[in-house]
């Protein structure tokens, strides 16, 4: 180990026994120039500026098509995820339904509600107005049998007249 030098004293340097005389020069612009004119002109451009600016604006030029583009792509990218994702709810519903159809129970309750299927033995009793009141608002008047009534309507007869009467009837205008 070398040891620890001393600090090198520091030179006085000489005073200048006499003053400087200073000069103020005082800058008059002309009457066309101004300052933005004038802080312009101090600017010194080199080449290596020219170029790096050149550099610049190609990049711009170059990149701008390709940022938008990939922009419009990410986008249209969402939006497609978007409806996969919607479609994908849509799959998965319509499966539980198909393995809710699979279930017998499911089955014979939907036949039961929708289409008023018995199983064989059962009674099946159809309430039409079950509030009691009249559908049109106005009370009935006329007492319900109990006995079954048949009528004397022959349903070939009306079938056959409903065909001719539509086969026979007048063509409409065209529209």
């Amino acid at each position: 180990m070398t040891p620890p030098r001393p600090p090198k004293p520091r030179r006085a340097k000489p005073r200048a026994t006499e003053p400087r005389p200073t000069e103020r020069r005082t800058v008059t612009l002309a009457t066309d120039e101004t300052a933005v004119r004038s802080w312009l002109r101090g600017l010194r451009l080199s080449g290596f500026s020219f170029v790096m600016m050149g550099l610049l604006v190609l990049a711009v030029v170059v990149l701008a098509p390709s940022v938008r583009t990939y922009a419009e792509q990410r986008k249209q990218i969402d939006q497609l995820s978007d409806t996969v994702a919607a479609q994908q709810d849509s799959v998965d519903d319509l499966k539980a339904e198909r393995e809710r159809w699979n279930d017998r129970t499911f089955v014979t309750t939907q036949a039961r509600d929708r289409l008023s299927y018995v199983m064989p033995g059962d009674i099946s009793f159809l309430v039409i107005n079950d509030s009691g009141a009249s559908v049109d608002g106005a009370a009935d008047t006329a007492p319900i049998s109990t006995d079954i009534q048949d009528t004397d309507v022959d349903w070939v007869d009306s079938v056959f007249r409903s065909v001719m009467t539509s086969a026979l009837a007048p063509q409409e205008a065209a529209q």
